[in-house]
């Protein structure tokens, strides 16, 4: 009778144990993935800073080149074109993420095309307003990129958690997938050329 009774508390033991490791492993992974999550939703308010600055910088521009409609137009519509891509966190696939890259792609063209416009007006280059916008825009490029960087080291900490045995068997068994990371724009591995 008494071995009986070991064999079930050690039994008991075992499961009592397995379900603690199970719990623990479970709630890692989805602090993890809620970290990718977050860290999402900050690169998507780079983003969008990035978005609502646009519109000021153009009206200040637009003042001192009535003539350049057609960039301005360029810029709006490509800035419009970014706004409608909105990405699910929980669903961050590579072709979302892609389909992201590629309009933020075409905002920057529109903005290059923009950069130009403002260096033939002298007078708009001092403008205190304009040097503002002008700024925050430049820091907001910089944010964009650091919150990236971020992004890709979180998702890149859940992937690998996912993937480790034994804690895989708990991301199959509850579902947990990997997550896309950004990837380089197409022809970013060429140097840019630079013609005086």
């Amino acid at each position: 009778m008494k071995r009986q009774t070991i064999y079930l508390i050690a039994i008991i033991g075992i499961l009592l144990i397995a379900v603690l490791w199970s719990v623990t492993k479970y709630n890692g992974l989805v602090k993890k993935d809620e970290n990718c999550t977050k860290q999402w939703s900050i690169v998507e308010s780079q983003y969008q800073r990035r978005l609502d600055l646009i519109p000021n910088l153009v009206n200040t521009v637009k003042g001192y080149a009535k003539h350049e409609e057609q960039t301005f137009v360029e810029v709006i519509n490509a800035r419009n074109q970014a706004l409608k891509v909105k990405i699910d966190p929980n669903n961050l696939t590579q072709t979302s993420l892609n389909e992201l890259q590629s309009t933020q792609d075409n905002l920057t063209s529109a903005l290059q095309k923009f950069n130009v416009v403002v260096e033939r007006y002298p007078d708009l280059k001092a403008n205190q307003n304009f040097l503002e916008l002008q700024s925050q825009l430049e820091g907001t490029e910089n944010r964009i990129a650091v919150e990236r960087q971020r992004f890709s080291e979180v998702v890149n900490e859940y992937n690998a958690s996912i993937r480790r045995f034994p804690t895989n068997i708990i991301a199959n068994l509850f579902g947990f997938e990997r997550k896309a990371y950004f990837e380089a724009t197409k022809g970013a591995e060429n140097a840019p050329k630079v013609e005086f």
